[in-house]
């Protein structure tokens, strides 16, 4: 790659947003094949559903996403993205239509009149002015440079650098840590890309070093696998995706020029995958107990999509991000990895990955072009892999998989915020999660909107009634205690837990010993003051919609109506 000197501003759009757009885009698929086809036209369908609603208008760009709360200023720059891609891609059926790129252009302008801009004093949640909406406005941008006039491509620019400026990138605290700090990496590189700024690529290049190494507090990744952010909150499935996904795409967008990520500590991060990650993956689905918050989710009313979010889709997303940083890998782990996604994708009967809705294009070609790809689909694995740093224990034996979710004062309880999981309370307290073959949609079916809260399986629990978010938010509710862990030799283990109820006289002392053929639950010095029963919950299991699924103790079937 010669020197950026001799560049034009063109050349240097070009030879370095070749890259981005392919990340958007994909490469090597059919769109007249499924499940592309299928996916093209609902994003064509949908950009015309924008193109009809969209009127601008004094705090909004559509009626029903005004732009305070701030999250309406994402979603709009959402719209707007899903636009541009329609255009861009074909078989969309509004592929080059110059009304779709006209719209596009007035609704970049409206929102950067409106609101996104130097003069406008940030509101709300930092996270749709610092990472949601530069990096759909970004994206935008990249589908349409040609389309979109120099002027506002500048103004566009200069609001991005109004709300994510350099010092974002400076020292590694607050919100600028972990996943956050990828994000806001992502965002500065292709700034820097789209207005052939190489300071801002070398920046967010550089400012990935503090992510790479492992942590022995506070957000990142632990020796040991484990991934928190929010200080206190196991955050495997979620963050961990975010961090997982982004360096992946700044790994493949840098590649081969003079901005390359080439940090011997970004080794960390490649062998994260297998052993941070896919000890938390079971046939597809990411475990429940490291998705924070997430789990009350469901169905987004702010998705324009509808589609449900759930162990599965969150295990879906992990999978796509383990293939796209398969790119950016050395031969031997990509195999590897490979392998673990082909496994992954033969597995999960429950929710197939291959024709997964929240899937672009990108992500389906990608991931097809591994499933039919040479070599073997890697067996479930068997074994134990136990995460001390954020109290979470994964059993595994052929046929079945277990996972119990503990706190102490590293790890919180639960978390709560931006609305979502107040009533999270006491998933954190000795939950034991279980799979049997067949059983993979256990705790995606609505299991988390109809279970009762207080009788989570494998918790022992005060029935004392609990306020929703009680203790606190963002992971602050945490119990006073340390001995909260285990031992094992990599095949079986031993666990425990000093229990203490959130907001309760509750305290307890619990262990698991996971062994060969089952997992064998004890507690002991079970104690509360609250006037109020206490209970241990065996299992709470959700049956599904025919509900036959038989409940057997010590070997004997117990009756299949409703107990008293």
């Amino acid at each position: 790659m010669p020197p950026l000197s001799a560049w034009s501003r063109r050349g240097f759009l070009t030879a370095a947003g070749t890259g981005a757009l392919a990340l958007q885009l994909g490469t090597g698929f059919d769109p007249a094949a499924e499940p592309y086809a299928s996916r093209l036209a609902e994003t064509g369908r949908l950009a015309g559903t924008f193109l009809g609603d969209m009127a601008p208008a004094a705090g909004s760009l559509w009626p029903d996403q005004p732009f305070d709360p701030p999250a309406g200023i994402t979603r709009s720059y959402s719209r707007l993205h899903t636009m541009a891609e329609a255009y861009v891609q074909p078989g969309t059926g509004r592929t080059g239509d110059p009304e779709l790129a006209e719209a596009v252009d007035t609704g970049l302008g409206h929102l950067g009149a409106e609101v996104y801009n130097p003069a406008t004093t940030r509101y709300g949640n930092w996270w749709e002015w610092q990472i949601g909406s530069p990096r759909l406005l970004l994206d935008t941008l990249a589908l349409m440079y040609d389309r979109i006039a120099p002027e506002r491509r500048e103004a566009c620019l200069a609001a991005v650098d109004h709300f994510v400026p350099d010092t974002m990138l400076g020292d590694y605290t607050g919100t600028s840590t972990g996943a956050n700090r990828v994000d806001l990496c992502r965002v500065t590189a292709l700034r820097g890309v789209l207005g052939a700024a190489p300071a801002k690529i070398a920046l967010a290049r550089d400012a990935l070093s503090p992510v790479f190494p492992y942590v022995t507090e506070g957000d990142g990744l632990y020796a040991d696998g484990s991934f928190v952010q929010h200080t206190w909150v196991a955050y495997s499935g979620t963050y961990g995706h975010v961090l997982l996904d982004g360096l992946g795409r700044l790994f493949t967008l840098l590649a081969g020029s003079e901005w390359e990520v080439t940090d011997p500590a970004r080794q960390i991060i490649l062998d994260s995958v297998e052993h941070a990650y896919a000890p938390l993956l079971h046939d597809g689905l990411m475990m429940d107990s490291v998705n924070g918050r997430a789990i009350s989710r469901g169905p987004l009313l702010s998705d324009d999509r509808g589609i449900v979010r759930s162990d599965h889709y969150h295990g879906h997303q992990l999978i796509a991000a383990v293939a796209l940083l398969a790119g950016a890998a050395p031969a031997a782990e990509r195999e590897r990895w490979d392998g673990m996604v082909r496994g992954w994708i033969a597995r999960d009967t429950t929710s197939p990955v291959l024709t997964d809705r929240q899937y672009g294009v990108a992500d389906l070609a990608r991931l097809h072009a591994v499933a039919e790809g040479p070599g073997p689909a890697a067996p479930e694995p068997v074994g134990h892999k136990l995460f001390a740093a954020m109290d979470r224990a994964v059993h595994r034996r052929p046929g079945w998989t277990a996972n119990i979710a503990m706190a102490s004062d590293r790890i919180a309880y639960y978390e709560n915020g931006n609305g979502e999981n107040p009533r999270g309370w006491h998933t954190g307290a000795g939950m034991l999660y279980h799979w049997s073959p067949g059983g993979g949609g256990q705790y995606t079916d609505a299991y988390w909107p109809t279970v009762d809260w207080y009788r989570l399986p494998g918790t022992t629990v005060s029935t004392k009634k609990l306020a929703d978010n009680e203790g606190g938010g963002w992971g602050e509710p945490k119990p006073d205690v340390r001995w909260v862990g285990g031992v094992t030799d990599g095949e079986y283990a031993a666990t425990g837990q000093h229990l203490k109820g959130l907001g309760s006289t509750l305290e307890a002392r619990k262990s698991w010993f996971c062994a060969d053929d089952a997992v064998v639950c004890l507690g002991a010095g079970i104690t509360a003051a609250d006037g109020v029963p206490v209970e241990t919950v065996v299992d709470n299991r959700c049956l599904g919609a025919g509900g036959t699924a038989r409940l057997t103790v010590d070997g004997e079937a117990q009756p299949d109506g409703p107990g008293p």
